[in-house]
């Protein structure tokens, strides 16, 4: 997942700071930032929360990097 690697390098964060602020060891975190593990939709979740971002920018839907206004995910 480069998106990942991308976003983090650009918060200047280390793969450390991330795994520790969603609750995963950095060696998970880096299987999951090379693609060796797939990527769960419990963590996708916690890193758009973690970088302002939605789960879209980061799968690539979208290339649109703001998360989506909480009035459309509210009115589900």
């Amino acid at each position: 997942m480069n998106r990942i690697r991308e976003i983090r390098e650009d918060k200047d964060l280390t793969q450390t700071e991330v795994a520790k602020k969603i609750g995963i060891t950095q060696r998970n975190y880096s299987y999951i930032e090379t693609g060796r593990t797939m990527l769960t939709e419990d963590i996708l979740v916690k890193l758009a929360d973690l970088y302002n971002t939605s789960t879209d920018y980061i799968l690539y839907r979208t290339d649109k990097r703001e998360a989506y206004p909480s009035s459309l995910i509210d009115k589900k």
